[in-house]
């Protein structure tokens, strides 16, 4: 047909029916997904609002510091050691046991399923502190105001405009791994496992009231701490921090939330390695999840650990041989 004679949409007609049901379901989705985050956000926050008031006016039992730290710990494992070095940069091979294990603490963290995450931190990797990061705090502008903005991008606004288009091409490892799948698609179970489990272990030791205050400590308010630790990597941890490797983007090392993040806030180090499996590059540097990724290649059950020197020796040998030839 004649382009001249091809019959135009007059845009004050209404949309085909078919464009309309279209952006209806894409409309349904942004909602269903932002009512997510929403619940990601408000729920912890709630529950750590209801603990500090129980806390002034009944007092926290030694049963709900106990289960508030061994839930903090089990979790921050699960995503540092697993969601972040494991399964988002393979920084080291683990037994199907270890899979399902980090799987499992990761998602009880109930900071969104495996493939979310990781597809999320690859993006942030591939395009840091530039267009394309889904959490930088730098591209909203100059000026305070703008700033400021941008830090609360970075921590957690960016939850309410996660794109979820690029999952498949980012994670396609993951996707042919049904064990990753089946462990993304129990989400939603793990994340109640995670709050039901601190719950029962109050009820046993404390009776009734003890199944909301285990709940409340070891589900709601470590959920929130653990968030925000996570969060601040993301967002003062590309603002303030020590940068002892140049680099292109803003990364830097805070040692005051080394102990919290488990090895996380050494984020400067992580991104001049992003493969390895240690961010602990001197004695003076603790990294939790380091020394338990190196436990499990101790007793058989973790292989091939990446390690600092050895990727910087890796790195190096292609240099070597080019100036030779």
């Amino acid at each position: 047909m004649d382009q001249a004679y091809a019959p135009r949409h007059d845009p004050t007609e209404s949309s085909p029916p078919l464009q309309r049901r279209e952006l209806t379901v894409a409309d349904q989705r942004q909602r269903v997904h932002r009512a997510y985050a929403a619940a990601t956000v408000g729920v912890p926050t709630a529950g750590i609002i209801a603990a500090i008031v129980l806390a002034f006016t009944r007092g926290v039992s030694t049963t709900e510091w106990v289960l508030f730290g061994v839930m903090y710990a089990a979790t921050a494992l699960g995503i540092e050691a697993g969601f972040h070095r494991y399964f988002s940069h393979r920084a080291f091979r683990g037994s199907r046991f270890v899979t399902y294990l980090l799987g499992a603490l990761g998602s009880m963290a109930g900071q969104g399923p495996v493939i979310f995450w990781a597809a999320t931190h690859r993006a942030h990797h591939a395009a840091t502190d530039r267009e394309g990061d889904p959490h930088s705090p730098w591209l909203h502008g100059s000026g305070l105001r703008r700033r400021l903005r941008g830090l609360y991008h970075a921590h957690m606004g960016w939850l309410f405009h996660a794109d979820r288009s690029d999952w498949a091409r980012l994670t396609p490892d993951l996707l042919k791994d049904r064990d990753i799948v089946r462990i993304n698609m129990w989400y939603p179970m793990l994340l109640t496992l995670g709050l039901a489990t601190p719950a029962a272990i109050g009820f046993l030791v404390m009776g009734t009231e003890g199944l909301w205050r285990g709940a409340l400590w070891g589900g709601l308010a470590r959920i929130f701490a653990l968030d925000h630790v996570t969060w601040a990597v993301n967002s003062f941890g590309h603002i303030f921090g020590r940068r002892p490797y140049a680099s292109n983007n803003h990364s830097g090392n805070i040692a005051l939330l080394a102990l919290p993040s488990f090895g996380g806030s050494w984020h400067n180090n992580h991104h001049a390695f992003p493969a390895s499996a240690r961010n602990d590059h001197h004695l003076y540097q603790l990294d939790l999840s380091g020394l338990f990724i190196e436990a499990l290649a101790r007793v058989g059950l973790a292989s091939d650990v990446n390690r600092p020197r050895q990727l910087a020796r890796r790195a190096a040998a292609p240099r070597q041989e080019t100036q030779k030839q």
